[in-house]
């Protein structure tokens, strides 16, 4: 049997030899992590190729609403994950500090009014 015939959505993965990996912390430690990942696996992209990119968080969005749709709790969360593994790609790719960048915003949302934004049309 080739590799390529596999039905490989029921094998189970092993690690090859010992895996000593000790997970990020920080959201600024994740964005480094993805970025080795990236570059190990030949995804590196730069500012000319963000909306393709960007377009990627969108598919993942609408991968977990149809998740959410099939009432399928694990698959939500495994697609959110890919949401979040794709904006912290893009933070390392384009250099920005996404830790600081949500600190940030977040000091703006603290201040915002109760349910801002849910205005009458």
């Amino acid at each position: 049997m080739r590799l390529q015939d596999m039905d490989w959505s029921k094998k189970p993965i092993r690690p090859i030899g010992p895996v000593k990996m000790a997970l990020p912390k920080t959201i600024s430690d994740w964005v480094e992590e993805i970025k080795r990942w990236s570059a190990q696996k030949g995804f590196d992209f730069d500012w000319e190729q963000a909306p393709t990119f960007l377009m990627l968080i969108v598919t993942e969005a609408s991968e977990a609403m149809q998740a959410w749709r099939d009432d399928d709790k694990v698959k939500f969360a495994e697609e959110l994950a890919d949401l979040v593994i794709r904006a912290f790609h893009m933070a390392g790719q384009l250099g920005i500090d996404l830790e600081a960048e949500v600190a940030r915003k977040m000091a703006i949302n603290w201040r915002r009014p109760y349910r801002h934004g849910h205005k009458r049309a």
